[in-house]
């Protein structure tokens, strides 16, 4: 029993965090089955490569706008009662994106459904920097974000296997189905696994987007201009990285094979989650957001270079590391944000980088109509000024 408990301590487990957990496992598996082979279902309804570049920037813009409400949402009903409503905001997406097979649904189903993980991380972290003291929060953040993995890796591959065993547009509408159930189940586990929080009216937050956006610290701030440079590296080419690696390349790969090249990305990210974070408890964090930054800044040119399978696997287990500091630069976050209104916070800080990063995933697909190598290069480009902007002004506490 005390070595059980000794795990728990160190892995930052507690009752509270339980359910979400579990519900991430849940919503996230049926989220993750058909959304990375999107580009491809809005191609196979008629849809072009603008309208995947507006994907792209609708999925950035909306976690954008819902991270401010997010975090408004957890402080001002609770986490229990929060992800109510996200869960069941999501469902209607998916039932939209099922019944309907064109690609102007797709947009509006995906407006609803990618509200889960836009509205429910802000309160996520709330949560984790409510019951974890600072000395456990990367920890914390690192859990989440490993079981968060979890359904990322298994999900596409899933999601591939139906794809090719039904088509394009059945495969994913499939998909969307087993989402739907999955999101069902997790509805039912959260209200009864995560305890209901409900807060008293002195502790409820600001009511206006100016008083929360005044939440954001100085040292929030200097982190927050890296951030958004280096999500334009990853943005840029994010929409098209499956159409450069099933149908751009010499040797394309099929949808199993892109599914795979996911489960490697992920795998490689769990592996280091867990001494990452350990180390980064006990350390200051800059420079593992340093190191992540660059990570992100060398995914396109390697992606570049890659033009089979195996070239991809050496891409993909790159994209992997790229999670080596992505904790670390969360929990930051909640470090630097006030005591007080920390979900708040995240949300606000959230809501100013996806703002301005949508606009870098609509600019994705201009660039690539300009030719895929200006599109990954220019990527590249934004990572490098984002890391030394942080390198150089970024600030630990």
């Amino acid at each position: 029993m005390n070595n059980t408990m000794r795990l728990l301590d160190f892995l930052a487990i507690r009752r509270e965090t339980t359910g979400l957990l579990l519900l991430v496992i849940l919503v996230g598996m049926g989220e993750r089955l058909a959304e990375r082979f999107l580009p491809i279902y809005l191609l196979a309804l008629g849809g072009g490569p603008l309208v995947i570049g507006l994907l792209g920037a609708m999925d950035n813009l909306l976690s954008a706008l819902y991270s401010l409400p997010g975090g408004y949402l957890a402080e001002r009903f609770g986490i229990r009662r929060s992800l109510l409503y996200i869960n069941l905001t999501a469902m209607a997406g998916y039932l939209l994106v099922i019944f309907v097979p064109r690609w102007e649904a797709v947009l509006i189903g995906a407006i609803l459904f990618l509200a889960w993980s836009a509205l429910s991380l802000p309160a996520s972290m709330g949560l984790i920097a409510k019951v974890l003291p600072s000395n456990k929060r990367t920890m914390g953040v690192t859990m989440h974000s490993l079981v968060k993995r979890i359904p990322m890796a298994l999900g596409p591959l899933i999601g591939g296997v139906c794809i090719d065993q039904l088509g394009e547009v059945a495969g994913i509408r499939f998909s969307f189905t087993i989402a739907l159930c999955l999101a069902l189940i997790g509805l039912f586990a959260q209200q009864r696994l995560i305890p209901d929080d409900r807060p008293a009216k002195k502790d409820l937050p600001p009511n206006s987007i100016q008083k929360l956006l005044a939440l954001l610290t100085p040292s929030m701030r200097r982190l927050l201009v890296s951030d958004i440079l280096v999500r334009f590296c990853e943005q840029i080419p994010y929409a098209f990285v499956v159409i450069w690696c099933m149908k751009s390349i010499a040797n394309p790969v099929t949808a199993v094979e892109f599914g795979l090249l996911t489960t490697i990305e992920m795998t490689t990210a769990v592996l280091i989650y867990l001494p990452v974070a350990w180390m980064a408890d006990r350390a200051e964090k800059k420079p593992f957001v340093v190191i992540t930054f660059l990570f992100f800044t060398f995914f396109p040119l390697v992606l570049l270079a890659s033009d089979s399978f195996s070239w991809l696997v050496l891409a993909f287990i790159m994209r992997g590391l790229k999670e080596f500091g992505e904790p670390a630069r969360k929990a930051l976050i909640l470090d630097l944000a006030p005591p007080d209104h920390r979900a708040a916070a995240f949300g606000a800080y959230y809501l100013v980088r996806d703002v301005f990063v949508s606009i870098g995933a609509f600019s994705g697909a201009l660039l690539w109509q300009l030719g895929p190598e200006v599109n990954l290069l220019s990527a590249s480009a934004f990572g490098l000024i984002g890391t030394l902007w942080f390198a150089l002004y970024g600030k630990s506490h």
